[in-house]
């Protein structure tokens, strides 16, 4: 378990917050796979990167189910 995560449900507190927009968020996750795509497998580096790709994705379908008619 990630010990920055707090109980199931909630946010850690520790993440900077995500922008709102689909296009501000495609540019974030090209720029953390880059991180991940770089970084040595199983390091911090990657292990930070990857947890990144998957908060930024998460946050991608929300605001991909918000737009009307939603994507995919």
């Amino acid at each position: 378990m990630n010990p920055k995560a707090g109980p199931p449900g909630t946010t850690a507190s520790t993440d900077a917050p995500l922008p709102a927009t689909r296009e501000e968020l495609l540019q974030l996750h090209r720029a953390a796979r880059a991180r991940r795509d770089r970084a040595p497998l199983d390091s911090k580096e990657y292990i930070d990167a990857a947890e990144e790709v998957g908060r930024i994705e998460v946050q991608i379908a929300r605001a991909e189910r918000a737009m009307e008619p939603p994507l995919g």
